[in-house]
């Protein structure tokens, strides 16, 4: 009887947490769709031609398309010609941001992507796989009276990728060619009010730069930056969350060091997952505000791969803790053919990053992919890495398969017991299943909300209430993931209550001393869980 009422209590307080947890989910995803803007806003901007026919003209000043000491404009490229002004002493000049307008911190980056309008001419035509050279400066200033300062300048080429829908004659002739985008632009600071690019398309016919390019007639760039009430929620998230985690994390982490044992494998995993979370959620961007730290999206990459690479693990060691004997359980060298590969494409998503964001740190007009050898190196890394997780989820699913199978199996030696332990073992089987339920549902949950944000217009309309679904995505994943980590050290801290020897020895039917769990263990104080006990013992067989 005392073991059913255990059992009960255990089942109901399980119950408590799940919809205490669930709440919290629901408002996670409601704080991104009600409250924070779209996460992103995309500004277009034509550039403006400007003229400057002075010697080593670069080195000399910044051409301003308009407001103070704004250049002198040409209207197109035939007044050019009507002038004689050569192609090498025209800059094309782009001011961010638009017209009354400034740039603040708290957009936190700055993505900038081109578009050529290339016009169709017999006599300048296209060539296939042509490439245009850029020589591109940036600079910026935070009054309009004040000087421009260079942050980058850099000599880029780019691959042209362009098609002509109509016959190449002369009655196409001034059509545009449909040219892709091309990757212009990546900054992860906004640190300065105004920003001013400068752009020349330097001809040299003897060496063949910028020939066979057509003719271009004008310049555009879009501007990403995140929007900055965005930025205030998602602040705010990471200012809540990393406390909460970090509490549970020292209650958890007492709760082991209070034991009679060293801690177990398990144990010392879902600590160091609640230690990559809480790497994720302290809220350094809050310095973004005041300092000029441009490595700031590299940073979030970094932090966010660890965070993966060890729920990955988790995964992998949890599923393989309820399955292995008692030799290989409990050693991390068990389990190096499961890690390896998510090191290995953890690893290669590091190079790629480094060898992208990490160059724009110096240049932030370079991309990886405008070569063909840099094409062919990121594409390895990602295909490696794209290996690396089938080969991983291909193991996790059969580990899975056999626990389940394993536990299944076992189960049938249940009417055997005691009512009392039944109970207690059935509920322990009970809180297992449930956490690779959670666990499927949350990954299937981020598979799908990022399926949605992709194909949906970024918003939703119900009436008068607006709901963001971008930005409820990223909110509610987030949220989710911290609620997923905080779950496991509730339910995975050992318990130190003890029912005594007169429970243990009746209703129970177990050792005088042995711990009984409740919501918050499934490790006892001197041994594996039961449930790994049922597992062992099936696999043996």
């Amino acid at each position: 009887m005392a073991g059913a009422i255990i059992e009960n209590m255990s089942t109901k307080k399980l119950c408590i947490v799940g919809g205490i947890l669930l709440v919290f989910q629901v408002i996670a995803f409601l704080v991104g769709g009600l409250i924070a803007p779209s996460p992103t806003t995309a500004v277009p901007y034509t550039s403006v031609k400007c003229i400057d026919v002075r010697k080593n003209h670069h080195k000399a000043k910044w051409l301003v398309p308009w407001g103070h000491n704004h250049c002198e404009k040409l209207k197109d490229f035939d007044e050019a010609v009507s002038r004689q002004i050569e192609a090498n002493d025209i800059v094309f000049a782009v001011h961010i941001p638009l017209p009354n307008k400034e740039m603040s911190p708290w957009f936190q980056f700055m993505l900038f992507i081109m578009q050529l309008d290339i016009a169709f001419k017999m006599d300048n035509d296209l060539k296939d796989n042509a490439e245009i050279t850029l020589d591109v400066s940036l600079a910026y200033r935070d009054n309009v009276f004040d000087e421009w300062e260079e942050i980058a300048h850099a000599i880029e080429i780019r691959r042209l990728k362009c098609t002509f829908g109509s016959p190449k004659t002369l009655e196409s002739e001034g059509r545009h060619y449909d040219c892709d985008f091309l990757p212009f632009m990546e900054i992860g600071s906004v640190a300065h009010k105004y920003y001013l690019i400068n752009i020349r398309l330097p001809v040299n016919e003897r060496k063949g730069i910028n020939v066979g390019i057509g003719e271009i007639k004008d310049i555009r760039l879009v501007g990403i930056h995140q929007n900055g009430g965005f930025t205030k929620v998602w602040f705010a998230m990471k200012t809540f969350l990393t406390p909460s985690i970090l509490i549970i994390m020292v209650w958890y982490w007492r709760r082991i060091t209070l034991m009679t044992r060293a801690p177990v494998l398990l144990e010392k995993v879902i600590f160091a997952l609640g230690i990559s979370m809480t790497f994720i959620n302290i809220p350094v961007e809050w310095f973004s505000i005041g300092f000029d730290w441009t490595w700031m999206l590299l940073f979030g990459d970094i932090r966010q791969g660890i965070f993966y690479a060890m729920l990955l693990s988790f995964w992998i060691i949890f599923c393989g803790e309820h399955m292995m004997d008692q030799n290989e359980r409990n050693r991390l060298s068990g389990y190096w053919k499961q890690v390896g590969p998510i090191a290995v494409g953890s690893f290669c998503l590091f190079i790629f990053d480094m060898c992208e964001r990490g160059v724009q740190l110096k240049n932030p007009f370079y991309s990886i992919w405008t070569t063909e050898v840099g094409t062919e190196l990121a594409m390895a890394f990602i295909i490696v890495a794209g290996i690396c997780l089938c080969l991983y989820f291909l193991f996790l699913c059969f580990m899975v398969f056999q626990v389940f199978r394993n536990i299944s199996g076992k189960q049938s030696s249940l009417p055997a017991m005691s009512k009392a332990r039944r109970l207690h073992y059935e509920g322990l089987i009970f809180r297992f299943k449930f956490l690779m339920l959670i666990t499927l549902a949350c990954a299937a949950m981020t598979v799908i909300f990022f399926i949605v944000s992709q194909v949906t217009e970024g918003h939703w309309k119900w009436g008068d209430i607006t709901i963001q679904v971008n930005s409820a995505f990223f909110t509610g994943i987030y949220g989710m993931w911290n609620l997923y980590v905080f779950a496991l050290m509730f339910l995975y801290a050992p318990s130190h209550k003890n029912y005594g020897e007169d429970q243990s020895n009746g209703d129970l039917g177990v050792n005088s001393g042995e711990e009984l769990q409740l919501t918050t263990t499934i490790t006892h104080v001197d041994g594996p869980t039961e449930v790994y006990k049922l597992a062992r013992k099936e696999a043996q067989e």
